[in-house]
């Protein structure tokens, strides 16, 4: 009987027929809630997921035959961790896949916001030409901070090595890992130096709402914040009063922190205050979560995290 592999989200089909020459049966369930899953866990030895659902405790207690859990992409917040090691559950993810795809989107929001692309492109659609209103602001000679330098801040700072701007490092977790064209540094020199800022940290408990009014105030100058990371590492009540204030001159969020409630589904009056306040600021770029949504990065995704597969379970 040949393992199988149960797919709790689509992912490139070239992740099924790689996991086939391997000797995998593969499984779909796109829409069932995880009541509905149970039952037919019991003879699985693999999952694949994105963002869907939770793998808690309660799903790998009935998956006793469980080998690994695949996130198609970098973060692995959904996945129950600790529980997944007391039972040898290899937890897998892949930000290989897509860091080229969001350190280009983080870039190019950034440059829609300096250079009021986005702006003059609606003024011009309805027939105003206005120049002088929509000055630009240049990368060079700015400071650029990046918090969290792992696959996602390193392909960023990467891009910006061209720019002719000073770019700052800080992460808490590693020493000794800045390229030449990047100073490593103290978080208290990106609070004083910094210009711009672009957070690329996972979303954990430590990381709620790191982004706040007091995180903020300890910048010396007016910031620009990037956020392509993850909703809840910010705190959009706290940046709406920085924006009014100027103490944020402006923002670029791929990552909301209501994505959770399915903000998509909600009329715009039902959105949450300071959403509605952000949506009519001019100095904010927004996206749908989209900074690693490439058609390249999506066969990438699968790619880097087969390899990984085949090493973790030694079928190579």
């Amino acid at each position: 009987m040949k393992p199988k592999v149960l797919f709790l989200d689509s992912t490139h089909p070239i992740l099924y027929e790689k996991l086939k020459e391997l000797g995998f049966e593969i499984l779909h369930e796109f829409d069932k809630t995880k009541e509905e899953l149970i039952p037919q866990l019991k003879d699985i030895e693999g999952l694949i997921i994105r963002s869907r659902m939770k793998i808690d405790a309660e799903i790998m207690q009935h998956s006793p035959s469980l080998k690994f859990i695949g996130r198609v992409g970098s973060g692995l917040e959904n996945i129950d961790l600790e529980y997944a090691k007391s039972k040898g559950i290899f937890c897998i993810n892949s930000p290989e896949g897509n860091r080229d795809a969001v350190a280009e989107h983080t870039l190019g929001m950034l440059l829609c916001l300096k250079n009021n692309i986005l702006k003059s492109d609606k003024e011009v659609r309805n027939g105003f030409w206005l120049r002088e209103e929509n000055r630009g602001i240049e990368i060079s000679g700015k400071t650029i901070a990046i918090i969290g330098f792992g696959n996602m801040g390193s392909a960023f700072a990467q891009r910006l090595k061209g720019f002719d701007c000073t770019i700052l490092a800080y992460d808490k977790y590693k020493t000794n890992y800045a390229p030449d064209y990047v100073k490593e540094t103290t978080l208290e020199d990106v609070f004083e130096n910094a210009d711009i800022v672009s957070y690329h940290i996972p979303y954990n408990p430590e990381n709620h709402y790191l982004i706040n009014t007091n995180h903020i105030n300890l910048f010396k100058k007016t910031i620009t914040i990037l956020n392509t990371s993850r909703g809840k590492i910010l705190n959009t009540q706290d940046l709406v009063a920085a924006l009014k204030s100027g103490k944020v001159n402006g923002a670029c969020l791929d990552v909301l922190e209501y994505e959770s409630v399915n903000l998509q589904n909600l009329e715009k009056d039902q959105w949450p205050e300071a959403m509605t306040q952000l949506a009519m600021m001019q100095n904010v770029v927004l996206s749908s979560h989209i900074a690693g949504w490439t058609q390249e990065s999506n066969i990438k995704l699968s790619l880097f995290l087969i390899e990984k597969i085949k090493k973790v379970l030694q079928l190579q």
